[in-house]
């Protein structure tokens, strides 16, 4: 398994229709190939920011699965436009211990 982490300013005054529209974008990263689950977390402290974590059974889910799919274009249609800085996306493993 893999976790995608992703920190997410949104631009000031934006937050709740990016909410909304992040809920109807769920459904696009949830009908993927590979997809396990994801998560949308507001920040406290911050306002406007948000972590995003999900989980891929395989990197390849992820960075060629979904980011090179019709489905990937949708998702940046409707959400990219909210966030200010761009992120940046990370990937990472579980360690056992």
């Amino acid at each position: 398994m893999i976790l995608e982490a992703v920190m997410l300013q949104v631009k000031q005054g934006m937050e709740e229709d990016y909410e909304e529209e992040f809920r109807g974008a769920s459904q696009i990263i949830s009908s993927m190939k590979g997809y396990i689950s994801h998560e949308l977390q507001r920040c406290i402290e911050v306002k406007g920011k948000y972590l995003l974590l999900v989980q891929w059974e395989t990197l390849e889910d992820h960075t060629v699965g979904f980011r090179q799919s019709n489905e990937y274009q949708e998702w940046k249609k409707q959400l990219h436009h909210f966030y200010d800085p761009f992120p940046t996306v990370e990937h990472y493993n579980w360690v056992k211990l």
